[in-house]
């Protein structure tokens, strides 16, 4: 069993700076000075965690943070990620539009009719993006350049050469 994990020493203006952070309108900030003067004063994680009504987790991860950080722990970090990969390549925008001027059957695909996924599928076996994109990405790109996308709709048609005259008079 390891042995329980506690905040290294405080110095004065530490503690100074704790005491303050008491008294702060942010969540985040209070939360942290909490766990880190109850540490402080020899409490385990466990106990602190039961009279703070958090995880046991959370306190662990205050304690590392301090250690690695000091008092630029009390602030929360952004939850944004730093850097965004755009999952579709812009400058494959009018490939795209062109690919569904096709058929798929060109392409050696069982079906006439593009579907979303079918559409992701080709991209990726064309090599246009690393990894099979989801429908509901190419549909978001598709919007973006001003493209409507409804469901594909199969029609039913019979083989009766009467068909035709059949069906308008029983539509009218």
């Amino acid at each position: 069993m390891r042995p329980p994990l506690f905040v290294r020493p405080l110095s004065a203006v530490e503690r100074v700076a704790l005491r303050q952070g008491l008294r702060s309108p942010d969540a985040f900030t209070l939360r942290r000075c909490q766990i880190l003067l109850a540490s402080a004063r020899g409490q385990p994680p466990a106990r602190v965690a039961a009279a703070l009504g958090c995880g046991t987790q959370t306190v662990r991860d205050a304690l590392h943070a301090f250690a690695a950080e000091g008092l630029g722990c009390l602030r929360a970090k952004p939850k944004t990620p730093k850097t965004i990969h755009a999952a579709w390549p812009a400058s494959r925008d009018d490939d795209l539009r062109a690919l569904l001027h096709q058929s798929p059957r060109s392409l050696g695909k069982p079906t006439s009719l593009w579907t979303l996924p079918l559409a992701a599928r080709v991209c990726h076996e064309k090599g246009w993006t690393p990894r099979v994109l989801s429908g509901e990405t190419i549909r978001r790109v598709l919007k973006r350049l001003g493209v409507g996308w409804k469901r594909a709709k199969h029609w039913l048609v019979s083989p009766d050469p009467a068909y035709a005259r059949k069906k308008s008079c029983a539509t009218g």
